[in-house]
């Protein structure tokens, strides 16, 4: 059942992050439209882990199927970490050194920090 759970999630997450895909082609053309569909994917599911991690500390009442589907399953299957890194290596082989620490830096840190204001929106709420 546990396997079927983020299988679900998996397939809603992956939906998910190819209608941003999408979006984002439409909005900003070919250019730059995977590092920052990517990069603003990987920030939104922080955001999102910060609410999810914040609430079930809080509130306490979320079972390990729930978080098997929403944490493994739709937010592990909307974020990723494998394109991240191709996408490195891309501007490295191009010889985009500066962009490319530029998106590593910068999505480490707007990811840490997103992941923590999500953990404070939720506190924020809940008091």
């Amino acid at each position: 059942m546990e396997f079927l759970l983020v299988f679900v999630g998996g397939g809603i997450g992956s939906a998910m992050r190819h209608g941003i895909n999408v979006l984002s082609l439409r909005l900003l053309g070919v250019q730059f439209q995977y590092l920052v569909s990517t990069f603003c994917i990987n920030v939104l599911g922080s955001f999102l882990m910060g609410v999810m991690i914040e609430y079930w500390v809080l509130k306490n009442s979320m079972s390990q199927q729930g978080q098997l589907f929403i944490a493994t399953g739709i937010i592990g299957g909307f974020t990723t970490f494998s394109t991240f890194i191709l996408q490195i290596t891309l501007l490295n082989s191009r010889g985009e050194i500066i962009d490319a620490t530029l998106y590593v830096i910068g999505s480490v840190v707007v990811g840490l920090g997103a992941l923590y204001v999500g953990m404070v929106f939720v506190r924020t709420l809940s008091s």
